[in-house]
């Protein structure tokens, strides 16, 4: 039983009380992880007074014993229930500390154990920051004395309390049983080593994942870089190449590191993170942050890379400063080289962006360094953001993925596996896009604007006279780099050596982390009142709806999405259908158009354009409703065995475009609970005799007009994919390229929304032809033959009479009609550039 807390010495009890006004403490976790029934000693890595003071503090307030009583028996022999690893109070104790080998504490209380085996004393280990977390009214000074891995002294201590006291964070971990330490039958001294090894270890992680690795600085890791063995080689290949010198080509790879290279400055960082905090503040109306606590979870002793999708500019200025706010150390951001402009460069670099360009696959030397730089960046720790989209979707949905970073990350952990690295995917929703305008006008065939200072600042200004409502921040399941290799290469560790990019199942494990990265972008998404909004006013020919048919198409998207859930982290705006198009007019989203029998909710002119991109970032969480809907738009009747035999036909294409997260038969299992939803809801029916046979209502029905709404958001896909598929058997196997099948398709694409109902921009996107392509040959129905002309055989042409069941006759005449049925020698100049 553990003793009272002895009344501490009256210096102690004084000196608390002047402390108290300038400290106020944060703690983790709110539950303690621990049992309160045992003894506890507490861990510190460091002694000091404040240290103390401040455990003390917490410790009552979270009501857990003080670290000022005794434990049973005394064994530290001070009334203490606390030690320390280390002695960091300035120089005058720094040779003492490095001259002694392990911590008097432990060693006494290892030793009690051993003499008195009924004893049970379990050992938290409690990190202490002092000014980790930003706060409005501090200063920039106050950055100076905040929280880092150098060696403080008193004073210095003492200057951090009273400017950061107010920002301090208390962390305490799970314990460890003295008792479970004494399993191992090895000698005392060496026990106590081992221990100590095991804690301090223990507290370095948790300080490496609340503020960062201890950080060299840029001219010792380029210094790094360059004298590393496949740089060194690399240079010498360029010198050889040049017909240069050694020391001229070692310039040019300096050159590279140096533009490459982050120059990450704490007091920057939290400067930066004051005055983001006004900017977020004025130009959003909140920012949601959700499943971070699992990330926290997983963060120490794992290399993380963070992979957001990539939406805005805003994407990684806002996670930086979400993890640094929330407790994380804010990672090293690969950044386009674009970006690397006077002032906001420098600003850029030392918030731990690293520059690289476009593309250096000619460029020997620059991917030998930059590889390198990446490689030092996981080997020694630091959290890494990248976008493996390549670039800002400019639809919506998410690009596909660029393997490259993977690549690099991967290469460079299996040199050097200390650490196992994990992919924490990131989804970001907005309720509106800074840059909506530029995409539309990207869309529609402008040339993309060069980034220059001069713009940036005169989008900053504009950005802060207008409002953007909410953003949300959904950390999504992790993906294990440790699982994928397990799974194409179990003789991993035998094969790293020869980690230069001649392993045969490297690409597999990049494609699947790829893969696996966007399913689960997907599955962490979060559904707003636009997106509702969007997804059920687009539906319609002019983007409008009685008030009450748009409440009731609100409330059965978000019944689907109730029902069926698509994944444990998919988060749904809390307001009801009303309070939703209520939300809507406040945002200018929608406008509203009084009558007497009932008011029109409508989305006008460029805004129903633009508000394609948000319906976009959920087209995938009602991609089997969709389906099904899709199915019954020009058929009364269909057989349950039919509607999913077709479904999982197109299957392959949808998972590849929307990144699905389900087998076929996990699609087939969606298909029927959805099918079996539908029933429930009124909107399919079977007879008591057959229920094998599906019936929907007949006519113009409510039923009917809710099933095409929801049916619309994939219909234009399937149109895509019989554009494809009519354009190449109406030109016959062996007739196309892949190239000009793409062309093709686009302009045919073009033509269909100039002609008939005005499409989305992404519509006629080419990335979305060729990904569609490529999916055709990875199913093996295409083939290139040895002219790079693309072969097929009947089962396209079955393919085609399968989309017969799912398109309107009049739609298909119409692409049949308007699809080219000769490849011109040269696509007009003008409807190529759109």
């Amino acid at each position: 039983m553990a003793s009272r807390p002895e009344r501490p010495p009256l210096w102690l009890r004084l000196a608390a009380r002047v402390l108290r006004p300038w400290i106020e403490i944060s703690r983790e976790p709110v539950v303690p992880p621990f049992q309160v029934d045992r003894p506890v000693c507490y861990v510190l890595e460091n002694y000091g007074l404040t240290n103390l003071l401040i455990l003390d503090r917490a410790c009552r307030e979270a009501g857990l014993p003080s670290p000022l009583a005794s434990l049973p028996g005394n064994p530290l022999g001070r009334k203490r229930s606390y030690f320390a690893l280390s002695r960091r109070n300035g120089s005058a104790t720094i040779s003492a500390a490095k001259n002694k080998r392990h911590s008097d504490g432990l060693s006494r209380l290892i030793m009690a154990h051993r003499l008195y085996p009924e004893q049970d004393i379990q050992l938290v280990p409690v990190s202490i920051f002092v000014g980790r977390a930003p706060n409005r009214q501090s200063g920039w000074f106050s950055v100076l004395f905040s929280e880092n891995w150098a060696l403080v002294g008193r004073f210095r201590r003492f200057v951090s309390v009273l400017l950061n006291g107010r920002d301090t964070h208390v962390r305490f971990s799970p314990s460890y049983r003295v008792r479970d330490m004494l399993a191992e039958d090895i000698p005392h001294d060496r026990l106590v080593r081992k221990a100590q090894r095991l804690l301090r270890a223990h507290l370095r992680k948790v300080r490496a994942a609340v503020i960062g690795p201890d950080l060299s600085t840029r001219r010792l890791l380029v210094d790094r870089v360059l004298d590393a063995e496949p740089v060194r080689k690399a240079i010498a290949e360029q010198a050889r190449r040049d017909k240069s010198s050694y020391v001229d080509a070692w310039k040019k790879a300096h050159e590279c590191a140096w533009e490459i290279a982050a120059d990450y400055s704490h007091p920057l960082v939290r400067s930066l993170s004051f005055a983001l905090t006004g900017i977020w503040n004025r130009i959003y109306d909140g920012v949601n942050v959700h499943h971070m606590e699992s990330l926290k979870e997983t963060a120490p002793g794992h290399e993380v890379v963070y992979v957001p999708c990539h939406r805005s500019h805003m994407d990684y200025l806002l996670l930086s400063y979400l993890l640094y706010t929330k407790g994380m150390v804010p990672p090293h951001i690969a950044a386009g080289v674009n970006l690397n402009l006077p002032l906001i460069g420098p600003i850029l670099r030392r918030g731990g962006a690293f520059f690289l360009r476009r593309s250096f696959k000619a460029n020997a030397l620059y991917s030998a360094v930059f590889s390198e730089y990446v490689a030092q960046l996981v080997g020694n720790g630091y959290a890494l953001e990248y976008f493996i989209e390549g670039g800002r979707s400019r639809t919506g949905r998410l690009l596909a993925p660029k393997g490259g970073m993977i690549a690099m990350t991967v290469k460079a952990f299996l040199r050097a596996p200390q650490r196992p690295v994990v992919f924490q995917p990131v989804y970001i929703g907005y309720e509106r896009l800074i840059e909506g305008k530029s995409y539309l006008d990207e869309l529609s065939g402008q040339p993309k604007q060069k980034e220059t200072i001069w713009a940036l600042l005169k989008a900053a200004f504009g950005v802060l006279r207008e409002n953007y409502g909410k953003v949300t921040v959904n950390f999504g399941e992790p993906v294990y780099l440790n699982d994928s290799l397990l799974r194409h290469a179990p003789a991993w560790r035998e094969d790293r050596d020869a980690a230069d990019g001649k392993l045969p199942w490297l690409s597999g494990v990049v494609d699947e982390l790829a893969q696996n990265i966007h399913v689960n972008i997907n599955r962490a998404a979060d559904v707003n009142p636009v997106n509702l909004l969007a997804l059920a006013l687009l539906s319609t020919p002019k983007h409008a709806m009685d008030e009450n048919d748009l409440i009731a198409q609100i409330e059965l998207s978000k019944r689907i999405l109730e029902a069926e859930p698509y994944g444990p982290r998919v988060t749904v705006t809390a307001l009801d259908a009303r309070a939703v198009i209520a939300y809507g007019e406040r945002m200018g989203v929608v406008c509203r158009t009084s009558h007497p029998l009932g008011d029109v909710l409508a989305m006008t002119g460029e805004t129903a354009v633009l508000q394609s991109y948000f319906k976009n970032n959920i087209l995938h969480l009602f991609s089997a409703a969709a389906w099904i809907s899709l199915c019954f738009q020009n058929n009364r009747r269909l057989s349950r065995s039919g509607l999913v035999r077709l479904g999982l036909n197109v299957y392959p294409f949808m998972k590849s475009e929307l990144f699905l997260p389900w087998s076929d038969a996990e699609f087939a299992e969606a298909l029927n609970r959805t099918i079996d939803l539908f029933v429930r809801e009124g909107f399919l029916s079977v007879a008591k005799d057959d229920d094998e046979t599906l019936h929907r209502a007949p006519g113009q029905t409510d039923e009917v007009f809710h099933l095409r709404a929801i049916a619309h958001s994939l219909q234009q896909a399937f149109e895509r994919y019989f554009i494809t598929i009519t354009t190449l058997v109406k030109n016959g196997s062996g007739a196309l390229s892949a190239s000009q099948l793409e062309s093709l398709c686009h302009l045919t694409a073009q033509r269909l929304s100039l002609l008939y109902a005005p499409a989305a921009p992404e519509f006629f996107d080419k990335s979305l032809f060729r990904g569609f392509i490529g999916n055709l040959r990875e199913q093996k129905l295409l083939w290139l033959n040895e002219a790079g002309k693309l072969e097929f055989d009947q089962r396209l042409n079955e393919w085609e009479q399968d989309a017969r069941l799912v398109l309107n006759r009049e739609l298909r005449h119409t692409i049949q009609k308007i699809s080219p049925d000769a490849v011109p020698a040269k696509p007009d100049a003008a409807g190529s550039g759109l």
